[in-house]
């Protein structure tokens, strides 16, 4: 995988689609995601969430994360923040 570090949309605010939380913050160095804040979700697991996260390369993030589900909604913030990484980010490697 390259290096995105140096890309200007990192460290933006995401939009988050059929979450409790609206948006996630987040920015990646070295291939690895620092500072993961999801803003109006459920606090306890969300801080958590970005507690484990802090520095785990953007791979392990996506694989860890995908298809996990909140209740009957069909996706959750983990989720979510995976298809973030996946769509948003590693397309920007690709024309990197």
């Amino acid at each position: 995988m390259k290096d995105i570090s140096n890309r200007s949309n990192l460290g933006n605010r995401y939009s988050m689609q059929g979450t409790c939380a609206k948006e996630v913050l987040f920015t990646v160095k070295d291939n690895r995601i620092y500072g993961v804040e999801f803003i109006g979700a459920c606090p306890g697991n969300t801080i958590a969430l970005s507690t484990l996260l802090e520095g785990m390369p953007l791979e392990d993030v996506t694989t860890k994360l995908e298809n996990i589900l909140c209740g009957t909604k069909g996706t959750s913030c983990p989720s979510e923040l995976a298809k973030i990484i996946k769509n948003k980010i590693q397309v920007e490697v690709k024309n990197a």
